[in-house]
């Protein structure tokens, strides 16, 4: 991905910023006053994700939302830390060198996890998330898919195969019905633009090789973050008993189904997802109404 060149068509490009905070690069959506919601795409995303709920949001409080190391426009400054420990603790820095102190981070699927890490670091504000993924993958899954992708990852010639094999409109309209979301034409096009890049494979690939949340997993009961996991019923990517599971497990977790909605759900309505967050902001500001 290249700024220069891609800025014209991205999503709510005007609220972009650059910070050079070590180690990497990062590019953040920055809009809006008051509460500061920090905002997490998931593995494979960018600030593309929130191209529909950030105008909203950004009426009723201050929205932070970068793209993840090596994914969307920022530039990875090493490929040592993109397992879901060493990015909280980057993430943290990059909100501590900027001023930024969260009263709400929004998580969704990887990106939720990574809320849940996080939030320690920045004063353990509340954390919604957004079909997490809080499990992990069941049998041989567990232990081969993160072993293909280290392999992938660690194989210079791999991102620009996959990004010729999977950045075709068919393949990415396929990919995506299988997440159990259906997009507008311009939300699948922004995912095409992202599958097609090599750098943003490349960046995906490296997080999933080295992305284990077994400690997480483990000390969610010990967990006292309060937590809201919005599930969207038709969630082909992230099954829905993850995050019912999740809770359980959790003192200060509940959940809330959405039904007809899917991994990307988010995306799908985003004036519904909007409210959620709003109405758990500290100092509830409702949005303008649409003229």
């Amino acid at each position: 991905m290249d700024w220069t060149r891609d800025r014209e068509i991205w999503p709510n490009a005007e609220h972009s910023q650059f910070f050079t905070i070590k180690p990497h690069r990062w590019h953040v959506q920055i809009a809006g006053t008051g509460d500061t919601v920090l905002m997490l795409h998931g593995a494979g995303g960018a600030t593309q994700s929130w191209r529909n709920l950030l105008p909203i949001l950004a009426e009723a409080c201050h929205v932070v939302a970068p793209d993840l190391p090596g994914q969307g426009f920022t530039r990875m400054g090493t490929r040592q830390r993109c397992g879901i420990r060493p990015m909280a603790e980057d993430v943290a820095h990059l909100c501590e060198s900027q001023g930024w102190q969260p009263t709400l981070i929004v998580g969704h699927s990887a990106g939720a996890a990574l809320a849940l890490q996080l939030a320690p670091h920045l004063g353990d504000p509340p954390v919604i998330g957004i079909n997490a993924a809080l499990g992990q993958f069941e049998g041989v899954a567990g232990w081969l898919f993160p072993l293909m992708a280290k392999m992938m990852a660690l194989n210079p010639l791999i991102p620009p195969l996959l990004a010729r094999m999977a950045g075709g409109e068919d393949r990415t309209r396929e990919l995506l019905a299988s997440t159990g979301s259906t997009l507008d034409p311009l939300g699948v096009a922004l995912y095409r633009k992202l599958m097609s890049d090599k750098n943003h494979i490349d960046g995906t690939l490296t997080m999933m090789s080295q992305w284990n949340i077994d400690a997480l997993v483990a000390r969610l009961p010990q967990i006292e973050t309060e937590t809201t996991l919005l599930v969207g019923t038709e969630d082909g990517t992230v099954p829905p008993d993850v995050s019912h599971r999740a809770a359980k497990r959790m003192p200060n977790a509940t959940v809330q189904d959405f039904t007809g909605l899917g991994h990307l759900m988010h995306e799908e309505n985003a004036p519904l997802i909007a409210a959620e967050i709003i109405a758990r902001l500290p100092h509830q500001t409702r949005p303008r109404a649409a003229s």
